[in-house]
C-alpha cells in the first residue's frame, strides 16, 4: 500500500490525534476515513427517487431555525 509523509504543525496534530482517538482509530486509519469522505462526497444511489415520496397530510416541514444562538464549536 503507497504510503504519504504529511508535514503539518503541532495544533493539527494535536486536533487529529484527539479526532482519531474519540473515534477510537489509529491516526492512519482516521485520516484515510476522513479523505475517502470528503473526496467521494456524493448522493447515496437512488436518493433523488426519494423525492416527494412522502404522501402523508401529517408530515409538516419546518420552518429553518436561526443558529444564532448556537453555541460556537472548534472545528477539527
Amino acid at each position: 500500500m503507497p504510503q504519504l509523509s504529511l508535514y503539518i504543525d503541532k495544533n493539527t496534530l494535536h486536533k487529529l490525534d484527539v479526532a482519531a482517538k474519540i473515534e477510537n482509530l489509529s491516526i492512519s486509519k482516521f485520516a484515510v476515513k476522513t479523505l475517502n469522505e470528503k473526496l467521494n462526497k456524493g448522493w447515496p444511489e437512488n436518493y433523488i427517487n426519494v423525492f416527494g415520496s412522502i404522501d402523508d397530510e401529517t408530515f409538516i416541514v419546518e420552518k429553518h431555525q436561526s443558529f444564532e444562538l448556537d453555541s460556537a464549536r472548534e472545528s477539527l
